[in-house]
Parts: structure tokens; C-alpha cells; sequence
């Protein structure tokens, strides 16, 4: 069986926000989408949709976490001051659409919408569905703590890192123009050491276990 993530997002107080500062938004998330698709050979189909909502599909579970991180260093690191929510539901699908998401369905895609209706507006993440158990959704509870203190340098950096996983911070040092002590005390203040193991851990998971729910 083939299981698909699904993330579903909207944008926070995006009624607040000007038009330029959505657009700006949606281009970094369409981008790292697209970047991160290219490294690993895969098309997310970023797929804007209710005006302030955004999804992505991949059929490789178990780079969950890894594309979670990439896309919320990437959207911090682009600093236009919008922050998004992001619902996970893993799980199979029963179509991915066809030009894009707007007509795709199937449980994956039940699953994130769903728990993206209910996540309390304090949450940004939530994680539910097909091999999701009490270790997965600690992770993603560390991953939201952690994530939201990062600096816009911080991220930068990490989304770096994350291109290629693992980076050396010499390479990363190369690309941003800085030196590799800067780097490795931007990734070290962003916690990346510990998302190493929880990416691995994510690696290494089952998750053809149906939810119980």
C-alpha cells in the first residue's frame, strides 16, 4: 500500500497581513516545495487554495520531519513576518489530482484537513494518521517549541543544512558567505543536533500501522 504525508497549512492572522506580505509568503513556501521536490526527486504539488491555505503531498513518509523543517527554516528565514500552521496526516490517497491538489482526496488528505479544523489556535503543528504514535507526536511537539524561537539567521542556516542532509557546515559556510564558526554557532543555537536524531528516527519508523481513530 502506498501511504502518502499530506500537510495542510493557512497562514496566522493573514487578515492582518498586506497582500505583498501573502504573496512574498506563498512564493518561499511554493519555492522550498519545489527545492526540496528536486533534491529528492519527487513533486509535492504545492497547491495554494481558500486564500490564506496551502497543502503539499509526498509519497515518502518518512521524510515527514525532514520536509517540516525545511519548509518552516525556509518560511522564517525569508523573514516576511507570516507564520503558518501545519496539520500532517499520513495515510493512503486515493487521488493526488490533476493539475494540482484542489481535487485530490483520500485519506492522507481527510486526516490533515481534519486536524487542521481542530488544532487549537495556540498549536502551529499537528501530526496524526498511519504509523502515528506517542514518540511521532512528541516530536513534532519539540519541533514546534524549538522552531519558534529561531532567529531569521538561525533558519537560514538550518535550510541549508537541510539540502543534501546531512550538510558539512564548511559547505554551508561556502554558500551563505560566512565563517564556519558562525555556522556551526547558528546551527548549534537552533538546536540542529537533536533534529539529526529525530530526522533519523522519523527515517527508520513503520508507518504502515492504521491510526486507531
Amino acid at each position: 500500500m502506498q501511504l502518502y504525508t499530506v500537510i495542510t497549512g493557512d497562514l496566522i492572522k493573514s487578515r492582518s497581513v498586506t497582500t505583498a506580505a501573502l504573496n512574498t509568503t506563498f512564493e518561499t513556501l511554493s519555492a522550498a516545495a519545489a527545492d526540496f521536490g528536486a533534491d529528492w526527486g519527487l513533486d509535492l504539488r504545492f497547491t495554494r487554495y481558500r486564500g490564506d491555505g496551502w497543502q503539499i503531498a509526498l509519497g515518502r513518509p518518512e521524510l515527514t520531519l525532514h520536509v517540516v523543517l525545511f519548509i518552516l527554516a525556509r518560511l522564517r528565514a525569508g523573514q516576511s513576518g507570516v507564520k503558518t500552521r501545519l496539520a500532517i496526516g499520513i495515510g493512503p490517497a486515493d487521488t493526488l489530482g490533476t493539475d494540482d491538489l484542489s481535487d485530490a482526496n483520500g485519506t492522507a488528505f481527510i486526516i490533515s484537513g481534519h486536524h487542521l479544523d481542530k488544532m487549537s489556535r495556540k498549536r502551529t503543528l499537528a501530526i496524526a494518521g498511519y504509523g502515528i504514535g506517542a514518540t511521532q507526536a512528541a516530536i513534532i511537539g519539540f519541533t514546534e517549541f524549538i522552531t519558534a524561537t529561531w532567529t531569521a539567521a538561525q533558519a537560514e542556516a538550518v535550510a541549508h543544512a537541510m539540502r543534501d542532509f546531512p550538510r558539512t557546515q564548511d559547505e554551508i559556510a561556502a554558500e551563505l558567505g560566512i565563517t564556519r564558526q558562525a555556522v556551526q554557532s547558528r546551527l548549534a543555537s537552533a538546536g540542529l543536533a537533536y533534529f539529526e536524531t529525530a530526522i533519523r528516527a522519523f527515517r527508520d519508523h513503520d508507518f504502515t500501522t492504521p491510526p486507531l481513530d
